[in-house]
């Protein structure tokens, strides 16, 4: 009995590492490993670079896209990677969600509505991107490493 209790209990703990879960406010932000990083954690004090593609979740957990990509295959011009700092004019979902990942990684961050914009739609209806209010969010993000370091994408 001891034995698949402790068996159980580190099952439970490596689906924890492999999907985190972070709660605020009753809300939570759900990150699914897509690739590991090999990296050092992200962390606030430092600026990154991320390949990201954002799209609406739908109830039925499919996803519409929004509009807006830094990848090519996924509708941007070119390649262009977003560069930000955690916690620093960006919605709450991103921050909660990078903080669990590693330079290097790619992950769904599954950011409920409470999280990211809430009442206020983003962009406008018909033009390049558009998010309608209190939309659950989805970005496929891959953290390429920190601002000024050199990586080919």
């Amino acid at each position: 009995m001891v034995f698949y209790r402790s068996f159980i209990m580190s099952v439970a703990a490596s689906l924890f590492l492999l999907i985190g879960i972070v709660t605020v406010a009753g809300a939570l932000v759900v990150v699914e490993t897509i690739s590991p990083g090999s990296g050092p954690n992200v962390t606030k004090g430092q600026r990154y670079k991320s390949m990201v593609t954002l799209y609406i979740e739908n109830e039925d957990k499919s996803r519409t896209p929004s509009g807006w990509s830094t990848r090519k295959e996924d509708g941007a011009s070119a390649d262009q990677p977003f560069e930000f700092q955690p916690g620093v004019n960006l919605i709450q979902g991103w921050t909660d969600g990078v903080l669990q990942m590693k330079e290097g990684e790619r992950a769904l961050l599954h950011i409920p509505a409470k999280l990211g914009y809430g009442a206020t739609p983003m962009g406008s209806q018909g033009g390049a991107f558009y998010i309608p209010k209190n939309s659950d969010l989805l970005f496929d993000i891959e953290i390429i490493g920190k601002d000024g370091a050199e990586k080919d994408l």
